[in-house]
């Protein structure tokens, strides 16, 4: 940036027409002066005057630029509107800029990249000995930069014009090692024990060996006592995870959407929203017209659709959309490891907004959750550093795995999370519908590209590093899978990942402990350990009630230890079921409940399955534990009606 300003010097002052950088632009006569300058370029684009003064007080009223609200309208193209700047000015127009020729380092392209007005003028080399001086339309004012060619004329050679687009995409292109080289290692070289790049440290290795070699010899030297031992341990994590449920329920209750406040627009942060595309090409109309319908200030919003650069089919389709100015297409480039966190940790440096929040490719979430989560930001704390909305799931009534889904979901959002938000206590965030303060999300190291749940281990880590994550109301809707292969290998990676964060965290129990406080360590436990525990033994639990009354039936006596086993695994089983069943119970609304009893019976085959998967997963861990395993997503066949019928929005 030093060779930009002096070379801005040199050619006589054209840093005079850069429009100074301001935490919000000026409002009031300021938006009418700009549209006194823009009026020309408007008449040669067929804008009306009637459409041109109710943009400029939107503008006004949002306390964004003129031009940044022309362009959201979406009444003229970027590159049309400042083709015509530039004959107007009587300047060359450069449609697109070559990375190669910029005068411009590493650490510059970074900071352009993260501002929201992006870099108001850059140079490039045209030739030998010859530099061009580019102007982007947010980095100048019109009126200005007519009266600085009328003063200095000779200057008019070495200016271009160029739309703020093309040049971000000439910097992206000059940062794009240097954004895959953040994305794949900032987490680990910033804050290495945090990182799930090596699954297990030295000694959770020798712990692990040990228990490999000791258990097998335990159960052949005194196999009553191994038995009985384990069955104990495995009790006492799996009773821990019904405790932690039936004390949810308590004060779970159906899901109501409260009132929101009027909020001035010019009051509104900038906001982003990243969602993470891969082989998406079908929903991706669904995507957009979901995002559409956000309510926050076009100026101030800005969508970044975050796709693998080799995933042609689901570029083509986005690009087959009409996008908004405020949508933008990143591409990732190939390399591993190849997971939604690594895609996002590209894409942050790339954003600007103070708040930001995570959507999935098959998400619809509700329009004013933007709205309730930064009013929820504006009242607490600084110490609140996420929150998480509501996940619903539309589809319940398309198969028995949804309908499990959904509950399973309800009981969990509505329920779960809920209840240990209220209690400050450590808090697994959901994989979508997460709002951060960058700030935050940022100063604790940001995704860990290298976990398969990264969600999971984002909360442990805000918690770790004393921050409180919440939650809100207003909900994000989405489609549970419908049939056991499409299920099977999405909660597979999700216990593979809550293993993974179980052993990162765990690297130092004694630190753990004291980072999260005793409550909270306790609960971190039953939701990794006792969770996990809770999936694996749960198929030797039923085996075990089964074998025990089978010897009942074909009149076998039973020893002690039969007899203790049976009472202690069907404790377990019912009051497993009976939690499960109650804290999803209380969470739905009338019309949810309607078939609930129809789940009851399955209920044990839904938990067989998420024991298959654990083990599964377990294996995964092994053998690849970096593996992402893509769940296929299909077009919903409608959206949530809750999204369209009068549900409270800001007060007037």
């Amino acid at each position: 940036m030093v060779l930009v300003e002096q070379e801005s010097r040199r050619i006589g002052g054209v840093s005079g027409i850069v429009a100074p950088r301001r935490a919000a632009p000026a409002v009031g006569a300021g938006i009418w002066a700009s549209l006194e300058e823009w009026q020309p370029i408007l008449n040669r684009l067929s804008v009306s005057c009637d459409d041109a003064r109710a943009i400029a007080a939107h503008a006004e009223v949002a306390g964004t630029s003129f031009h940044a609200e022309l362009l959201a309208a979406g009444l003229v193209g970027e590159r049309d509107l400042f083709r015509e700047a530039a004959s107007e000015l009587g300047l060359p127009f450069l449609h697109e800029v070559d990375p190669e020729k910029l005068i411009v380092d590493e650490r510059a392209c970074l900071a352009a990249l993260r501002r929201h007005s992006g870099m108001p003028f850059a140079i490039m080399l045209e030739a030998p000995e010859r530099n061009a001086f580019l102007l982007t339309p947010d980095g100048f004012q019109i009126g200005q930069l007519r009266s600085f060619l009328q003063r200095c004329p000779d200057e008019r050679a070495r200016l271009r014009i160029t739309p703020p687009s093309a040049l971000r995409q000439a910097l992206i292109a000059r940062s794009r090692p240097a954004l895959a080289r953040m994305a794949k290692d900032r987490l680990f070289n910033s804050i290495p024990q945090f990182s799930a790049r090596y699954v297990v440290n030295a000694w959770q290795g020798a712990v692990l060996g040990m228990a490999l070699i000791g258990l097998p010899t335990c159960f052949l030297l005194f196999p009553t006592t191994t038995t009985l031992l384990l069955h104990s341990c495995s009790s006492l994590l799996f009773l821990a995870c019904v405790v932690l449920r039936l004390a949810a329920s308590a004060s779970a209750k159906p899901l109501r959407l409260p009132p929101l406040k009027a909020t001035p627009p010019s009051e509104m942060p900038t906001y982003t929203v990243l969602v993470a595309l891969y082989k998406e090409a079908e929903i991706v109309p669904d995507l957009i017209t979901a995002l559409s319908r956000l309510v926050w200030p076009r100026g101030k919003l800005e969508i970044k659709l975050v796709c693998e650069a080799d995933d042609a089919e689901t570029l083509a389709a986005i690009r087959s959309q009409t996008l908004g100015s405020y949508m933008e297409v990143i591409e990732v480039p190939p390399g591993g490891p190849r997971t939604k966190p690594k895609a996002l940790s590209y894409a942050l440096p790339m954003t600007s907004g103070e708040y930001v929040v995570l959507y999935d490719a098959e998400d619809r979430p509700h329009p004013f959750q933007l709205i309730e989560a930064w009013q929820r930001f504006q009242s607490e704390g600084a110490e609140l550093a996420c929150l998480q909305a509501p996940l619903v799931i539309s589809n319940r009534r398309e198969s028995m795995i949804a309908a499990m889904f959904g509950l399973e979901y309800a009981g969990l959002f509505r329920g779960m999370l809920p209840w240990l938000a209220r209690r400050n206590l450590v808090l697994p965030l959901g994989g979508t519908s997460n709002h951060f303060l960058r700030s935050v999300l940022e100063n604790v190291g940001g995704w860990d590209p290298c976990n398969v749940t990264e969600d999971a281990d984002l909360g442990l880590r805000l918690k770790r590093f004393g921050y409180r994550v919440g939650t809100i109301h207003y909900p994000t809707y989405e489609d549970a899978p419908t049939d056991i292969r499409t299920w099977l290998p999405q909660r597979t990676r999700w216990l593979k990942g809550w293993m993974q964060t179980w052993f990162v965290h765990m690297r130092d129990p004694a630190m753990l402990a004291r980072d999260l406080g005793p409550f909270s360590f306790i609960v971190a436990q039953i939701l990794t350990a006792g969770m996990i525990v809770s999936a694996l033994i749960h198929p030797v639990f039923l085996a075990t009630v089964f074998l025990v009354v089978g010897r009942l039936v074909l009149g076998m006596d039973l020893s002690a230890t039969h007899s203790a086993l049976l009472v202690i695994d069907s404790i377990n089983i019912s009051c497993g079921y009976t939690a499960f069943l109650v804290l999803g119970w209380r969470t739905l609304g009338r019309a949810e409940r309607k078939g609930f009893w129809k789940l009851v019976p399955f209920t044990a085959i839904y938990w067989m399955l998420i024991s298959v998967a654990a083990w599964q997963a377990l294996w995964q861990l092994y053998r690849r534990p970096h593996h992402w395993a893509k769940t296929p997503h299909w077009p919903s066949r409608r959206l949530h009606p809750a999204i369209n019928r009068g549900n409270p929005g800001p007060s007037r």
